[in-house]
């Protein structure tokens, strides 16, 4: 069988969960051209949580699955797995074009902030690792960035409570001292530095107010994407076609994943997947004839 050319092969987007088809959902709609392989280890979710030599591990074992498939470049979705497993990542599979989340979007906080001050909210892992201050900071050395975690809008966003008093409170608790200082100290530009936040746009909207910049990543990851694709002539002309892979409840996938991707996911689409690799030496994971 004649090899598949590299621009015909699909783009890997790879997220610890359920969080990247946030990512997926802009990257469709900047390139309907293109077919997509997306994984979620829902095994071993939060990433947020773990330590860097774990999520470096479990992020390496995802992305090697994906490149085995024939990607033609990898989308990491994840911000922990942004800060904490790039340049690893980009090591072990030299020469394929790898994209994370913090950069895109520190380089749209830099561009969109009048006062130099950017406040970033994320996981608690994705805060400790400190990538998206360097990145701001390698843009643009006088900004100041505020950092905080919100671990708790991850479990609203799943549970699909993204509105309401809970959510609402939650918001006020981890935003309202940031963004009730004086307006000539207060953040004027906020980075959603997690996949789950844009979907408590809402609430995070009432507490910062209407002039606050929000930077979403997944759009500008899904510009950068398109950037990387015409830079290495990989721009596809296919028909859209998704694969969705995971690595536990499938049945949790399609229900918490649909509102996600804003598209519905029946549990039947999802294939499940194995990252041990001895698993995958018995055959688990592998591509269905």
């Amino acid at each position: 069988m004649a090899a598949r050319p590299a621009n015909a092969a699909p783009i890997g987007v790879f997220d610890s969960g359920v969080g990247g088809l946030t990512v997926l959902r802009a990257l469709r709609t900047a390139l309907p051209q293109e077919d997509f392989l997306y994984l979620g280890d829902t095994a071993r979710l939060p990433y947020g949580t773990k330590g860097a030599g774990t999520v470096v591990r479990y992020a390496l074992q995802a992305s090697q699955l994906l490149v085995d498939r024939g990607i033609k470049c990898l989308v990491v979705a994840c911000n922990t797995a942004s800060a904490v497993a790039l340049p690893a990542m980009r090591t072990a599979f030299a020469g394929l074009p790898v994209i994370g989340v913090i950069e895109p979007g520190a380089a749209a906080a830099c561009a969109a902030t009048r006062n130099g001050h950017i406040a970033v909210i994320a996981t608690d892992g994705t805060v400790r690792g400190g990538a998206y201050p360097a990145a701001i900071h390698a843009l643009r050395p006088d900004a100041r960035v505020s950092a905080a975690a919100c671990q708790v809008f991850v479990a609203l966003a799943e549970e699909g409570w993204t509105d309401g008093a809970v959510a609402k409170s939650a918001a006020q608790r981890y935003l309202g001292e940031l963004f009730g200082a004086a307006a000539d100290d207060s953040p004027d530009t906020l980075v959603l530095g997690c996949t789950h936040f844009p979907m408590l746009i809402g609430p995070i909207r009432a507490v910062v107010g209407g002039k606050v910049a929000i930077v979403d990543s997944a759009a500008t990851v899904a510009q950068a994407t398109d950037r990387l694709l015409q830079d290495h002539d990989l721009r596809g002309n296919g028909n859209g076609r998704l694969t969705l892979l995971a690595t536990d409840a499938p049945e949790r996938f399609a229900r918490v994943g649909s509102a996600f991707l804003g598209d519905a996911i029946g549990a039947g689409q999802i294939e499940l997947v194995d990252l041990n690799p001895a698993g995958r030496r018995a055959g688990a994971g592998t591509p269905p004839r």
